[in-house]
């Protein structure tokens, strides 16, 4: 009877957790979705594999959308044989971001439950969790492989615990190889990496516990086994994107230096520390997981409603002139911003809430020692870690030391594992409060009175005297004058003020409620939903400044972004929506850069100045373009980027662009866009019969901004051996011609009376890459710094390009055997306690 109401309880959470998600995301109920700027960048870079998939009813591997031509593994390709992947569809099948919502809300009530056995504080605890306010920043921002990688954090640290506190092996198995596997299956590697920092510390906990005798030996080792095993099996379910993914990356700006300069040498593995340590917490700013604007919240937050009017005063007593001072004020608010912290910039904070966070703080003396010490560990390292460039020591370490730490750029977002602990051990250690009978009154008491006074207290002294404790500026506005900044400090300080009141005041209320319930004067679950309700309101109303009505815009907006036609129906649409504005900004590019594909259908790149070449994929949705936006682009692509095209000259640059086959260039602005066309590049490919060789890559990428390289191509100097026995003679009528161009495929035809070397306009990667000609396979070289190569004999031949990594193929057996694994080892660990149990029955029977 108790288990049958347990489960009526857990079917009723889950309905709640469904009801809040909904709620919380009402637009999506007219059919409205959210508008995230790194999926519209995604359509756009994307945009070449979705047609060919819809045209081939096939997947490609390589794309030329963006940066000259890339693999697709981070571009959303998907991979055959990937069941755990499509589980993981089918669990995220809700309307975004309701189905975000609702897992990261049930998946950390299966942790709860596991936790401490009680649906009431796993419910609780799931609200703490699902509201971070972190996560509704990157639902925003449309890091969906982030959200989709933390949804399943909770439900996978319950498998662990399972095994290694409960002694639920066979279960505990299985839920751990199920979400472990779907979190790799999410792809935010960095995300998981750094959540299994955090659990390193427990798994020292309980390494420590079994030598100091608190648990048997044999039952860490067998855990640990089982821990292991899971992890095993949840990393080969995954083969094809793991494999294909570690061979990408060792070519990308994540893997090895190619270049020796100032800020790193060749051979280096990972990026630079500058790019590393970028987005740094402050080690104040680490206080808004308690007060969300104790550094002024988000870059792009608005300031007070007087703010303006103040500036407007201030500048009054300055100058005379009405019209100048509007201009001033209009000018001043478009340069200056409420955060003030030490990051670059910043969306929001990483806001945990007030009560999760004095509940935590309580609960590191509640909570069982099996949990605290762990936590407590992880906790700081996490948060030192996040410091970044402001804690060097501790980042140089792991920078150095630690396997793939250097893969990673802004350690900022490490603050997720604490997003993950510090409701866990709210719940813990509020479960003990309420239930601990060793736990005496006294010390109840005593610790909830030195816990709230402590943090009251701090909240109250920055209050009163945060201006001249904090500042509220930072060593980059030092330029501003005085009279400006005095008004920029002061409407800081209110917004902080604002803020820390309501903190002040949710605390005071959780700790009188607390206080309450050990004088018997209140119910424990009436001080339970008082507790929910105070955090609910506090994360909601915190959250819906970054995620709110305005994130969401009518289906053709979201899945069409790059509009190509004008109107007053589709300006009163938009109407003053800041996410579409962006839309409307766009429609001349968009249009000149259709009316350019449509008139010319043959295979080219697009050089676009206007909207930022590195930062845009509007050009990749219409065309192939020098540019896009990607984190993970190969590293002799962004070596040629940083050389040549992010501060292009009049000299140098064209050369580069030429070699990359940009037949358009588009300059001007947004509204007039002016398009160029380039009579000098080189095509697709063309022969050379000059050949530079050089030693270093510093030398290749230095001389392909000087030769003429419709005649002369560089090579570096290891592979000189590929031209024994391999003449190269000059054939001023020799040709080479594109004939058919497919993402993945492309072949050529050509004619020559000497032999030639042919260079590709097609960016070089060794791996999956075949030439045939004339239908058999030859070896290829790379030139110019990061073209492919191939030396074709005299005559008229046919040669063809195709990308077959072997990698994937490969991958796609392991993933499949390791699932059936899974399932197998599940299923026979079931068979074995139930019929273990059964014997248990016919004994007591008997």
């Amino acid at each position: 009877m108790a288990k049958n109401k347990n489960l009526i309880y857990i079917a009723v959470s889950l309905i709640a957790f469904l009801v809040l998600a909904f709620l919380y995301s009402t637009p999506v109920f007219t059919g409205k979705q959210l508008f995230q700027h790194d999926i519209v960048q995604y359509r756009g870079g994307a945009k070449e594999l979705i047609d060919y998939r819809e045209n081939f009813d096939k997947e490609t591997y390589w794309s030329d959308s963006m940066f000259g031509g890339m693999p697709t593994y981070q571009m959303g390709s998907r991979f055959e044989g990937d069941i755990i992947k499509k589980l993981d569809s089918y669990l995220n099948i809700l309307p975004r971001p309701v189905n975000y919502l609702f897992l990261l809300f049930s998946g950390f009530f299966l942790l709860g439950m596991v936790a401490v056995r009680n649906w009431k504080y796993a419910l609780l605890g799931a609200t703490f969790f699902g509201l971070s306010t972190y996560f509704y920043i990157i639902i925003a921002a449309g890091h969906n492989g982030k959200v989709n990688t933390i949804e399943y954090f909770a439900p996978l640290l319950a498998g662990i615990l399972l095994v290694y506190i409960r002694k639920k092996y066979v279960i505990g198995f299985i839920v751990t190889t199920l979400f472990f596997g779907l979190q790799v299956a999410a792809n935010h590697p960095q995300m998981t990496y750094y959540l299994f920092l955090g659990l390193g510390f427990l798994f020292i906990s309980e390494l420590i516990r079994a030598i100091l005798k608190k648990v048997p030996m044999k039952h860490f080792l067998i855990s640990s086994g089982i821990i292991a095993g899971a992890l095993i099996i949840g990393v080969g379910m995954n083969s094809q994107r793991i494999m294909a993914n570690s061979e990408y990356i060792k070519e990308t700006v994540r893997g090895k230096q190619v270049l020796t300069n100032d800020s790193h040498k060749a051979g280096n593995s990972g990026m630079d520390k500058a790019s590393i340590l970028n987005w740094s917490y402050g080690r104040l700013e680490t206080l808004n997981l308690f007060i969300p604007k104790l550094m002024g919240g988000g870059s792009q937050e608005k300031f007070s409603d007087s703010y303006e009017n103040k500036l407007r005063e201030s500048l009054s007593g300055q100058i005379n002139d009405e019209n100048q001072v509007e201009q001033g004020v209009q000018s001043i608010v478009q340069q200056t911003t409420p955060y003030w912290g030490d990051q670059p910039g910043t969306s929001g904070p990483a806001y945990q809430g007030a009560v999760v966070c004095f509940l935590a703080v309580l609960g590191f003396f509640f909570a069982s020692k099996k949990y605290r010490y762990w936590i407590l560990g992880a906790t700081i390292l996490t948060v030192l870690l996040a410091w970044g460039s402001n804690f060097m020591p501790l980042s140089d370490f792991f920078i150095d030391y630690v396997p793939f730490y250097s893969k990673f750029r802004a350690p900022s977002s490490i603050l997720v594992v604490v997003e993950l602990l510090f409701p866990l051990i709210a719940i813990i250690g509020l479960y003990k409060f309420f239930t601990d009978q060793k736990l005496t009154e006294e010390y109840k008491k005593k610790i909830l009175m030195y816990v709230t006074g402590g943090t009251l207290g701090l909240t109250l002294i920055l209050i009163l005297f945060g201006k001249s404790l904090l500042g509220f500026t930072n060593d980059a506005e030092k330029e501003i004058p005085n009279f400006i900044l005095d008004v920029l400090i002061e409407d800081r300080l209110k917004l902080f003020r604002t803020d820390a009141i309501k903190a002040l005041l949710y605390v005071g209320i959780t700790a009188a409620v607390l206080f309450f319930v050990l004088k018997e004067k209140l119910n424990k679950n009436i001080a339970l939903i008082i507790i929910g309700l105070v955090s609910l309101f506090d994360l909601w109303t915190v959250n819906k400044r970054y995620l709110n009505d305005e994130n969401y815009v009518d289906k053709i907006f979201a899945e069409n972004p790059f509009q190509t036609e004008g109107s007053d129906y589709l300006a009163e649409k938009v109407g003053d929506n800041a996410n579409l504005q962006s839309i409307l900004i766009s429609i001349p590019v968009n249009k000149t850069l259709e009316t350019i594909a449509e008139k010319d259908k043959k295979h080219y790149r697009i050089y676009n100045q206007v909207l930022g070449t590195t930062n845009e994929t509007n050009t990749s949705y219409f065309k192939s373009s020098i540019g896009g936006y990607h984190a993970v682009k190969l590293r002799r692509y962004d070596d040629l980027l940083n050389e040549y095209i992010v501060q292009p000259d009049s000299v140098r640059t064209p050369k580069i662009l030429n070699l990359l086959n940009t037949k358009y260039m588009i300059f001007g602005n947004p509204q007039e866009p002016q398009v160029v066309p380039n009579p000098n590049a080189n095509g697709n490919a063309w022969f050379v019969s000059d050949l530079k060789f050089v030693s270093t890559p510093n030398e290749e990428i230095k001389s392909i901004g000087e030769i003429d390289s419709k005649k002369t191509a560089v090579i570096n100097a290891s592979d000189k051996s590929y031209f024994s026995n391999k003449p190269v003679q000059a054939d001023s009528t020799a040709t080479i011609n594109l004939t058919k161009y497919e993402a993945n495929e492309l072949e050529f035809k050509s004619q020559s009376k000497t032999p030639q070397l042919a260079v590709f306009s097609e960016v070089y990667y060794p791996h999956g890459w075949k030439v045939i000609v004339d239908e058999k396979e030859v070896p290829y070289i790379k030139a110019d710094y990061l073209l492919r190569a191939v030396h074709v004999p005299a005559g008229t031949h046919n040669i063809k390009m195709i990308f077959e990594p072997e990698v994937i193929e490969k991958g796609k057996w392991i993933s499949l055997i390791c699932f059936g694994l899974f399932i197998a080892l599940s299923a026979f660990g079931i068979y074995f306690v139930y019929r273990k149990r059964d014997k248990r029955q016919i004994e007591i029977i008997k």
